[in-house]
């Protein structure tokens, strides 16, 4: 029986010796492309075919996600109409490992009628699309992963990993943000962290609110029914003056004086952790439920009134984090 385990400990050892040998001789070129890219007012286009196109589709999303326009174009659609997608204020990644795709080489010529940057990545300058590259970023490999040195491995690994290294290039040329970032992923968990406000989370109406001079009795029913593990004192104004916590009522049941006659004011939590603006981020609010230990945060205006409140429940449910 073959031992599988030291089989792919060898093809990931191999392709991080691609990677680092090529990172050791990384060359002027990817000033050079960073620079072309950056200066071009249209969209990146990628193309390749097979494997590289594959590996294509991926850098350009990568690209289009990190600040920089970009698209994939199939070379064989690009024959049949698709190369009026492109602009003269675009620029083209072209990718062949061998540098000799016949679908590849053939658009060449038409793309260079454009006059726009042509980058190229393949093994070798010498290759067609080396010759037609503006820019030549090399693909050094010693050998394939493949036991058969034949399909593309660590040469495939290299280019997504040169296309990755592009990208960050171009993501410092940019300075590309996290909020830069995050408005590409609005759906993302950092979007969620830059975009929601407790105002979208925020609870405001049929709040477990008691009055100061609320039985504890009373309260506790209020608390069951509120189903949020806590009831908000508030005053004639619905200014807030304290919140009653079942950890609250816990610590009660455990003092001496204990009554449930006695007001649920007198056991509460005078001068609660409270916001007064509802337009903070979210995963602010969540930072302060993490720092003081509580469940409920309530929002209230600059007067104290109190407008409404938000649960770590919530928070977990919108995927803030």
């Amino acid at each position: 029986m073959q031992d599988f385990q030291a089989i792919a400990k060898e093809v990931l050892e191999l392709e991080a010796k691609e990677l680092l040998n090529t990172a050791a001789h990384i060359g002027p070129e990817i000033n050079e492309a960073t620079s072309a890219i950056a200066k071009i007012k249209g969209k990146l286009i990628v193309t390749g075919v097979g494997k590289s196109g594959l590996i294509g589709a991926k850098i350009a999303a990568t690209l289009a996600s990190t600040g920089t326009s970009s698209f994939f174009l199939h070379p064989t659609e690009a024959m049949h109409g698709d190369l009026g997608m492109i602009g003269k204020e675009d620029a083209v990644l072209a990718i062949s490992y061998s540098g000799e795709s016949e679908e590849l080489i053939k658009i060449l010529p038409h793309i260079k009628r454009f006059e726009i940057p042509l980058i190229g990545m393949a093994r070798s300058k010498e290759s067609s699309l080396g010759r037609y590259s503006d820019i030549f970023i090399p693909l050094h490999i010693e050998k394939e992963a493949c036991p058969l040195d034949a399909a593309p491995t660590c040469s495939t690994t290299l280019t997504l990993a040169l296309g990755d290294a592009l990208a960050v290039c171009l993501m410092k040329q940019k300075n590309f943000k996290k909020e830069d970032f995050a408005s590409f992923h609005p759906g993302g968990s950092l979007g969620k962290r830059l975009f929601v406000k407790v105002k979208d989370l925020m609870l405001t109406s049929e709040l477990p609110v008691i009055s100061e001079k609320t039985k504890l009795k009373e309260a506790i029913i209020a608390m069951s029914e509120g189903r949020l593990g806590n009831v908000l004192i508030t005053d004639r104004d619905h200014t807030l003056l304290a919140v009653l916590s079942d950890g609250d009522l816990r610590r009660a049941l455990m003092r001496d004086d204990f009554r449930m006659d006695a007001y649920a004011y007198e056991y509460a939590t005078k001068q609660p952790k409270t916001i007064d603006d509802a337009a903070i981020l979210a995963s602010d609010a969540l930072a302060l439920i993490e720092k003081y230990k509580i469940q409920l945060l309530a929002i209230t205006d600059k007067k104290g009134k109190l407008e409404g409140v938000l649960h770590i429940h919530q928070l977990v449910e919108a995927g803030i984090k």
